[in-house]
């Protein structure tokens, strides 16, 4: 399990925190198609992707104003616990705790074998229909206190440049 914390910008103390268990990627940026949602005017629409690893999990920054770490700038990190990552330089701190699971390996095969049942009613499916997924993207929504520092080198995300991200 991998829990992400936003920071008070001030206190360094958790204001919010998001828990994933099943992922393999979680996205971070202020579009709505992220798993954590955040709206900074210094945050890029996709600015950093966490990816499961073979050897746990590694940031990796795609934002346009950067993302950092002891106050350098990152583009692929390996995830240690309790790091904590900014995005952009002056803008929200994340804190990340990876947690290692207990493996249940009856829980792995019933879980496989649904995966594997729903992909073969998907094939025989004449009509689309709506499905109740609970393993599907979750994202919540946080808006950042406009008192983050603020940091002349960091733009407004998408202003002066196009951000791509």
């Amino acid at each position: 399990m991998i829990t992400l914390s936003l920071l008070h910008p001030l206190h360094k103390t958790p204001v919010q925190s998001w828990s994933f268990g099943q992922e393999s990627v979680i996205c971070i940026g202020r579009s709505t198609d992220n798993n954590v949602v955040l709206y900074s005017a210094v945050v890029s629409r996709h600015h950093v992707e966490i990816r499961r690893t073979d050897s746990g999990w590694a940031v990796k920054s795609i934002g346009t104003n950067g993302t950092y770490l002891d106050g350098r700038r990152i583009t692929e990190v390996p995830v240690e616990d309790g790091i904590v990552i900014r995005l952009a330089r002056s803008g929200p701190n994340i804190q990340i705790h990876v947690s290692e699971e207990k493996r249940d390996p009856l829980k792995e095969l019933l879980m496989n074998r649904r995966r594997i049942e729903e992909a073969k009613e998907a094939e025989h499916s004449t009509h689309s229909e709506l499905h109740d997924d609970s393993e599907g993207l979750s994202h919540q929504t946080t808006v950042i206190n406009p008192e983050d520092e603020a940091d002349p080198e960091d733009e407004p995300a998408g202003a002066a440049k196009d951000d791509k991200s």
